[in-house]
């Protein structure tokens, strides 16, 4: 059986039969698919879930509450990382990713026909937090399954390169959810600062881009089905490399690397959730003045600023595949880790203050962003390339996603209390310190831009 990277030689542009193209659309549109459904999820939590599922009270009790059933998911997602990680280490990448967005895309539609916490009372928050958990099982299948996709079917000194299609998944995933959101709340006329439960967002208009979903999981299937098995994993397969348990193999023969993987993903989550999720119920909150810590900005015009920033997300995310390819993985991301500790140093000076300019506001939006698709970029080349090809699904996936509890799931909820007890510059030391034991876990990392995938 020859089943090798050698079909790069004899066509350039395709993989197995399969054309380049195809692959990268079909790694490209799963990952936008699945962050659609996560970051809608985010909004909704800030916007929508602190009105409608949870008891009337404190409104930053409610918010905290809601903010705890968004971080559910990211402790579903190492669950998901070893379920469809032993499968995809088992039966292969494709069936695997099959999976994986068909249990995120049916979760996600089941939210827009929950009932509320007004209609069935303690059951819509219970149905609420089951559904978030069956998303991030989703999630944590689908990320480290669409890197393989890229990485295995790379060009020779190329890896980074490809592994960042699936990585922009991330913003397109996050322009549409947002952008969905600020049309529905325009169209609607909705208000987060001063919500009416009566208005036709909260009572339907919200559900709208949890339904829709449905209609992008069937794109994704379609791309996905087209699909073949990546050529590293059918080699590993022939060569009779295939273990039974990939999670007990991973733990005895990889725990180094799952350890180190886990820290050098912590601070781009950090980042990134206190960028998206902390931030918006920051910019949209009462300011010092009303009595409140955030910024007073209105709802529809923060979410505006979030799409403009976060289009410079993903303007870096391709260039800091050139650079990993270039410079290497390692070299890059210290870095734009040593830059990160450096912006958590200025949040103090940038949202300080009861009078936050839109300028301001955008500016610090920016460079967050900036820095997120720097660091965000090269992790779908850095984590695979540290793994076997037996264990590589498996453990990618674990590290990803535990980071993803320690980084993401505590994010929001931190930052929060953070800043309302201490003021916002304490939230900026809190993603130093998570860059700094990034930057440590670096240090530890070899350089793998040069390595083979079939000789990790």
């Amino acid at each position: 059986m020859s089943t090798t990277l050698d079909v790069d030689r004899h066509d350039d542009d395709r993989v197995a039969g399969v054309p380049r193209r195809r692959i990268v659309v079909a790694s490209l549109i799963g990952t936008s698919i699945e962050f659609y459904d996560f970051y809608i999820y985010a909004t909704a939590a800030v916007s929508v879930f602190p009105h409608l599922f949870f008891p009337k009270g404190n409104e930053t009790t409610a918010l905290l509450a809601s903010l705890a059933t968004f971080g559910i998911a990211f402790v579903a997602r190492p669950i998901g990382s070893v379920l469809f990680g032993h499968f995809g280490d088992r039966i292969g990448r494709k069936a695997t990713l099959v999976g994986s967005l068909l249990t995120m895309g049916i979760a996600t539609f089941l939210i827009g026909v929950l009932p509320t916490y007004h209609q069935v009372g303690l059951l819509a928050p219970m149905l609420l937090a089951l559904m978030r958990f069956c998303q991030g099982i989703g999630l944590g299948g689908e990320w480290s399954g669409a890197a393989l996709l890229a990485t295995e079917t790379a060009k020779p000194g190329k890896r980074a390169w490809a592994a960042m299609w699936p990585q922009l998944g991330a913003p397109i995933g996050f322009v549409f959810a947002n952008g969905l959101f600020l049309i529905m709340t325009l169209l609607l006329g909705h208000d987060n600062s001063d919500p009416d439960l009566s208005s036709a967002f909260l009572e339907w208009g919200w559900r709208v881009p949890f339904l829709l979903s449905a209609v992008m999981v069937i794109i994704g299937l379609y791309v996905r089905l087209k699909l073949e098995e990546t050529p590293v994993f059918a080699k590993a397969v022939a060569d009779g490399k295939k273990v039974k348990t990939p999670l007990v193999e991973v733990f005895k023969s990889s725990w180094r690397q799952l350890i180190i993987g886990t820290f050098v993903m912590l601070a781009t989550y950090t980042l990134f959730y206190i960028m998206t999720t902390w931030v918006l119920s920051f910019g949209t909150g009462k300011t010092p003045a009303q009595g409140g810590t955030g910024a007073g900005f209105r709802y529809s015009d923060f979410l505006v600023l979030q799409l403009v920033a976060v289009l410079f997300f993903a303007a870096a995310i391709p260039v800091s595949g050139i650079l990993a390819d270039r410079y290497g993985r390692r070299s890059t991301l210290l870095v734009v880790t040593g830059t990160m500790m450096v912006f958590g140093l200025c949040f103090g000076l940038l949202l300080d203050g009861d009078a936050m300019s839109s300028a301001r506001m955008l500016f610090f939006l920016i460079l967050g962003m900036l820095l997120m698709g720097f660091t965000f970029g090269p992790q779908s080349a850095i984590l695979p390339e540290l793994f076997p090809t037996n264990v590589r699904y498996t453990g990618s996936g674990i590290a990803y996603n535990v980071s993803s509890i320690l980084g993401a799931a505590v994010a929001p909820f931190i930052a929060t209390w953070l800043a309302t007890t201490y003021g916002v510059g304490w939230v900026g030391v809190y993603l130093l310190v998570a860059a700094v034991l990034t930057f440590v876990a670096l240090l530890a990392v070899r350089e793998t831009k040069d390595a083979s995938l079939d000789e990790v």
